[in-house]
């Protein structure tokens, strides 16, 4: 499997993000970010900017029998954790970024004055913790979120492994076919070979754009879901379901079937947040039993060939100006326009003149994106876009 690995954050305390890794990759990285991880409930009075940085200021250090934990310290903040901030203390998420670019100190006393108004409002920070620097001074941690105080911390490693115990226990032979990382989200593919219906009328006369595989040739859907999750705020657990073309590994996610769980809970004490095992073990549990029932119902032959033929009625809509169509469809769905450029040359070379061969154009389109979090929003406009094509004529 083709691995593509990038550092997603500005100093050593930032671990390693992933596109299209294997588990193991993605595994290993979740567990060295679990190692770095610092959650700590603070009031706004302990927060200020100093040079477009976060510094925590007067939080108690958490003792343990494994030592101390010290919170207090420089937090280099992530795009993520920037829009967080913005949306907490009400800024303009785009004056905000103007002013990082352009003026910093005019965003220290933007944010300082803000923080000042609700000295004791509380947030959650989730951050990762700066390696010790020369002399042993601590060094810039990283700050990936601010968000509510009753935010309920789900991470992705014991989410991960709480969901595979959930496939597992659904009995469906099924295997791991890719899994990004970035600053949001987590995604990790699942694939069941197993459960594949014909899908002749829905690829009659498709070419794979990335080696000309026929579609007449491989017929073939597989059935799957993507399992996602973010600890910084992004979106709640997830696992939807996702039809594989076999042919060009093209995905498709039917959003309107997702299962979720939200990421709401209790407010927090003031201090580093640490779970009770009680309340981890119960979570953890709610999920994989929630996953199994998931994937017992996505992975039916039954459900797969419900949906196939719910596609093949709008994909065979003939196209009389394909470039008009896929203008439409791109500006309806806010598609921007590198991804419809690519769009296009990919349905050119599909060869299906139809509806269908957008909604083919835009999953391979969303294959060849390194932004996992674009990727994957793109391939879920996939059905939209087989809709409005075909709307369009």
């Amino acid at each position: 499997m083709t691995q593509q690995f990038a550092e997603r954050a500005v100093n050593v305390a930032a671990p390693t993000g992933a596109r299209n890794a294997g588990l193991a990759d993605l595994a290993r990285i979740l567990e060295d970010q679990n190692r770095r991880k610092l959650d700590v409930i603070a009031p706004a009075a302990a927060l200020r900017f100093r040079e477009g940085n976060l510094h925590v200021e007067g939080v108690e250090s958490l003792i343990t029998e494994d030592g101390v934990t010290d919170v207090d310290g420089v937090y280099r903040p992530t795009a993520v954790a920037d829009e967080g901030i913005a949306d907490k203390l009400k800024i303009p998420l785009a004056y905000l970024r103007r002013m990082r670019a352009d003026n910093v100190p005019l965003l220290d006393e933007n944010v300082n004055a803000w923080l000042r108004t609700a000295p004791e409002r509380r947030f959650m920070l989730r951050a990762f913790r700066g390696e010790h620097g020369p002399g042993m001074r601590p060094a810039e941690g990283v700050a990936r979120a601010l968000l509510s105080d009753s935010y309920k911390l789900m991470d992705n490693l014991d989410m991960l492994l709480a969901a595979l115990d959930g496939v597992k226990q659904s009995g469906h032979p099924t295997q791991v076919t890719g899994c990004d990382l970035t600053d949001r989200r987590m995604y990790v593919r699942v694939e069941s070979e197993a459960v594949a219906v014909q899908a002749r009328s829905l690829l009659r006369g498709y070419r794979s754009p990335f080696d000309e595989r026929s579609g007449d040739e491989l017929p073939l859907i597989s059935a799957g879901f993507v399992i996602t999750n973010s600890e910084v705020g992004g979106g709640a657990y997830t696992i939807t379901p996702r039809a594989v073309i076999q042919v060009c590994r093209n995905g498709m996610t039917m959003a309107k079937d997702v299962m979720r769980a939200v990421h709401l809970g209790g407010k927090q004490d003031e201090g580093v947040v640490s779970w009770s095992g009680q309340t981890q073990r119960k979570t953890l549990e709610l999920i994989t039993s929630k996953t199994a029932d998931a994937v017992r119902t996505f992975l039916s032959r039954e459900y797969v060939e419900a949906k196939v033929r719910e596609m093949e009625d709008a994909a065979g809509k003939p196209l009389a100006d394909p470039t008009k169509t896929i203008e439409h469809v791109t500006k309806t769905l806010s598609i921007g326009a590198e991804a419809k450029e690519t769009i296009l040359a990919h349905f050119i070379r599909g060869g299906q003149i139809t509806a269908g061969g957008v909604m083919q154009a835009v999953t391979s389109t969303a294959q060849t994106l390194t932004d996992a979090d674009q990727a994957a929003a793109l391939e879920a406009l996939a059905l939209p876009a087989l809709t409005a094509a075909a709307a369009h004529g």
